[in-house]
């Protein structure tokens, strides 16, 4: 018997063949009030060629924890659009914000406090680069590949791993990267990570919000193409808790225009510096259950100290070795969680680092949400 969570993709391709007569699909997707992504399609009468073409939608926030059912639209504001690397021709993806009947922000749009942050500070040309780690599990939840009941060698080999045994599920994380490249992710590359089974693709460098809107895009697309093969994805960032296994996060990666300047050692320390003091503010913004992750152990920091080293994958904050040679370029944030919103994350790093701005306060997001 055939495996019914398994997409049958090439009965469907004779239909993606069809000629959709001038006509165009937009699938809008937005994050939900769990911090998961949704999606919806529409039919729209001619190719997008700019943002403002793009329609308003909406949809019922009761059903995805974002409002009560006796007011329950919730609107989609179009923020970014891609090639639909699914349906390809000139469809599209459509990222969307959510607001509310009142023209007020959903509580869960972190993408709104985060852009004002940017635009206020586009002089200092803030970058990011994002390494998105994730699991692979079954459709039983079984880590996907690992003996049932029983778990394979210790780590070791896995890591960049080539070859059976070491490497899991290869064909969806290469069907992923090349939906990213067609749909214009910068996406820069991807490698199998410690634990088997767990993988990494980077996003970036993106300037400003476009790192949030490229992230959320990407794991949209992962999440689409591992429907496909009937596999599901994890961002949990310690999804295994028993066990010599690493936890996965989302390391962030960050330079200004300073920072990669020669000589731009010293805003990079100024900016740890400043890092330091805002440690807590942080961790709450920085993923939920990030404290099963950030133990100390598995390549990371302690979550109760602030720590800096070159080189030093323990450390809260990484220097390369090649940045402390040659005095510029960027720092790594290692305490993020895989499961972070990159809004929140890229928000508060640009307000901790260049400066607070009125009426924008990162920290609060997590105190908004939780209300």
């Amino acid at each position: 018997m055939s495996d019914v969570s398994i997409e049958k993709t090439q009965i469907l391709q004779k239909y993606l063949d069809l000629d959709q007569r001038g006509r165009v699909i937009a699938e809008y997707i937005w994050i939900d009030g769990t911090g998961h992504l949704r999606s919806k399609g529409r039919t729209l009468k001619k190719a997008i060629t700019s943002l403002d073409q793009l329609p308003e939608w909406n949809f019922d926030g009761s059903s995805t924890n974002q409002a009560p059912g006796s007011d329950s639209d919730i609107y989609l504001k179009p923020c970014a659009y891609y090639p639909d690397p699914f349906r390809r021709g000139d469809n599209i993806v459509v990222l969307a914000e959510c607001y509310n009947n009142d023209g007020t922000p959903n509580k869960f749009n972190h993408r709104h406090e985060a852009a004002k942050l940017f635009a206020a500070h586009k002089d200092e040309e803030i970058w990011f680069g994002l390494e998105q780690e994730y699991t692979l599990f079954d459709m039983y939840d079984g880590v996907y590949g690992w003996p049932k009941g029983g778990y394979p060698a210790p780590q070791g080999p896995y890591y960049c791993g080539v070859g059976a045994g070491k490497v899991y599920a290869r064909d969806v994380i290469e069907a992923h990267y090349r939906a990213c490249l067609y749909a214009g992710i910068e996406l820069s590359g991807i490698n199998a990570e410690v634990m088997p089974s767990q993988w990494e693709f980077q996003v970036g460098p993106c300037t400003g919000i476009d790192m949030g809107d490229q992230l959320w895009v990407a794991r949209y697309f992962l999440h689409r193409v591992a429907e496909e093969f009937g596999v599901k994805i994890s961002f949990h960032p310690k999804p295994l808790k028993e066990g010599d296994w690493n936890g996965a996060g989302c390391h962030t990666n960050v330079s200004t225009k300073n920072m990669r300047a020669p000589g731009g050692m010293k805003y990079i320390d100024s900016a740890i510096e400043k890092l330091s003091k805002r440690h807590a503010e942080h961790i709450r913004l920085y993923g939920a259950d990030n404290e099963q992750r950030l133990t100390g152990r598995h390549e990371t920091a302690s979550m109760t100290n602030f720590s800096a080293g070159v080189a030093n994958r323990g450390a809260s904050i990484r220097i390369p070795r090649s940045v402390a040679k040659e005095g510029y370029g960027y720092f790594e944030d290692r305490r993020p969680a895989s499961n972070i919103d990159p809004y929140l994350v890229t928000g508060i790093m640009c307000e901790t680092v260049c400066g607070a701005i009125e009426n924008a306060d990162m920290s609060k997001e997590f105190d908004r949400e939780s209300s």
